[in-house]
């Protein structure tokens, strides 16, 4: 792309300001429809929300998981964006290709395992509570 296109593209803008929601909404929408964890995320998601009613968690209980539930989201979104630049960039298989792959899997992986630990030490206590 030559110079002249991109600052045209990169032109401020209340109309290319709003655009901007509607491609991030479509970025969301492709994971949800394309990637089966981004499916499971959001079922984990409800699962957390509810389980915050019925133990009525506190402002910071609820900003831990607020923070951590956008964490691993946001993180999915970024693994399914470099997926599909490598599929671009290299659409036969190729060993760096691979590892780039995986290892933003394993980023989101490191991320989802943190929120479960977290979620752990945050519910295990409440859930213990009860009996």
């Amino acid at each position: 792309m030559n110079e002249e296109k991109r600052k045209e593209q990169k032109k401020r803008g209340i109309k290319r300001f709003i655009n901007s929601f509607h491609y991030s909404w479509d970025g969301i929408k492709y994971a949800f429809k394309y990637e089966q964890s981004m499916f499971i995320h959001v079922l984990v998601t409800l699962l957390v929300v509810i389980c915050g009613i019925i133990f009525k968690l506190n402002f910071h209980e609820w900003l831990l998981c607020i923070v951590l539930i956008g964490l691993v989201i946001a993180t999915e979104l970024i693994n399914t964006a470099i997926e599909a630049v490598v599929d671009l960039a290299c659409p036969e298989i190729h060993p760096l290709a691979k590892t780039a792959k995986d290892t933003a899997a394993a980023a989101v992986f490191v991320f989802a395992i943190t929120a479960f630990l977290c979620g752990l030490f945050l519910f295990v206590p409440k859930i213990i509570a009860l009996f």
